[in-house]
């Protein structure tokens, strides 16, 4: 079987990837610019098989490309292909739902201490000179003697400074039940959280477990400590997160996002961050990318967190997406169901 490798991969597994067939290692996949839909079509003319990361599977890829057969794509959604005119022409689609769901849920789970506990701005503060002393002398440095700290309790002390909350006990509203969202509350559930979740699209039975309850947007805006959304976009989520929303929520909570820019109104959670109708946010995704160097996010907020759109950028999904294509296109060379058909 003829194939057209241009996806990122994790180097362990590049024998089972030759092992496919007739394995051709094209652009991306060698550390080069994604493909052109010319050199796509050149390359792909005679293969059954595309397995892609970033390149654009267009209409005119596809008929290009007439013995093609299966699309693979290693993203959580293959918004590259023209998955409508492939299923249209009988070409199937996988794609690898799931493969960042640790990697997102920890980064969210990282915004959400680092904005309740004030750690950037500490870390920062500390790198800029302030709250620091000298250099202890060599000979009681060596010993680890030191005289015991206490700040002082005045408005300038970094005890009161970066006085933060804890999250045990404390209630967190998960908006978005899928893979992320469950992930988020695990692991949020083991720091002592209580959980609200709201997605109309799971069953009261799906979530309603200890620590756990299924309630209202509504409810859950009023009640959470911090809010959390995972959700893709769509007509209905679309600036779901809106100023009425920001206007329900407690004036002492945190917005955390590391799902989708567009399903929240920036200009909305600024303006609550500027009148602090609430506490903080923690951001890894915004309404342009890259954000603008003069954004008030970076240049007047002190009260928001922001990372450049890294939640999904760990090394551990290189093979996670890797191991899932490779079952699946073994699945599909044996007549076996597909387990990552996007449908």
């Amino acid at each position: 079987m003829k194939i057209l490798f241009t996806a990122e991969y994790d180097d362990q597994y590049l024998e089972q990837i030759k092992s496919l067939g007739d394995v051709d290692i094209k652009g991306w996949a060698l550390g080069l610019p994604k493909l052109t839909e010319s050199e796509l079509i050149e390359y792909g003319k005679d293969k059954e098989i595309i397995i892609t990361s970033y390149d654009d599977i267009t209409k005119n890829v596809i008929d290009g490309c007439r013995n093609l057969k299966l699309v693979a794509c290693t993203r959580a959604t293959p918004v590259n292909v023209d998955t409508a005119y492939a299923k249209s022409k009988g070409i199937k689609v996988l794609y690898t739902p799931g493969r960042n769901s640790d990697s997102t849920a920890e980064h969210t789970i990282a915004l959400m201490l680092s904005v309740a506990r004030n750690i950037p701005q500490a870390h920062m503060a500390l790198k800029n000179g302030e709250f620091t002393g000298e250099a202890p002398e060599k000979e009681s440095a060596k010993k680890g003697l030191r005289d015991d700290v206490i700040w002082g309790m005045d408005e300038h002390s970094p005890y009161v400074v970066f006085k933060g909350m804890e999250l045990k006990d404390k209630t967190l509203g998960i908006i978005g039940y899928g893979s992320i969202g469950r992930r988020v509350g695990e692991i949020a559930h083991a720091f002592g959280m209580n959980l609200l979740i709201y997605d109309p699209y799971v069953s009261d039975v799906d979530v309603n477990r200890l620590g756990r309850t299924k309630v209202s947007l509504d409810e859950l805006l009023r009640k959470s400590d911090m809010v959390t959304v995972h959700l893709k976009v769509t007509e209905d989520t679309r600036n779901l997160i809106n100023e009425e929303a920001f206007a329900k929520m407690k004036k002492s909570a945190y917005f955390i996002n590391c799902a989708r820019a567009a399903v929240v109104d920036e200009e909305a959670l600024i303006e609550a961050l500027r009148n602090k109708e609430i506490a903080g946010a923690a951001l890894d995704v915004y309404a342009k990318e890259p954000i603008y160097k003069n954004h008030p996010f970076i240049t007047e907020l002190s009260n928001v967190v922001i990372t450049p759109h890294i939640a999904g950028a760990t090394y551990d999904i290189l093979g996670n997406h890797t191991k899932m294509i490779i079952a699946d296109i073994k699945r599909y060379m044996n007549n076996e169901h597909l387990i990552y058909e996007y449908r």
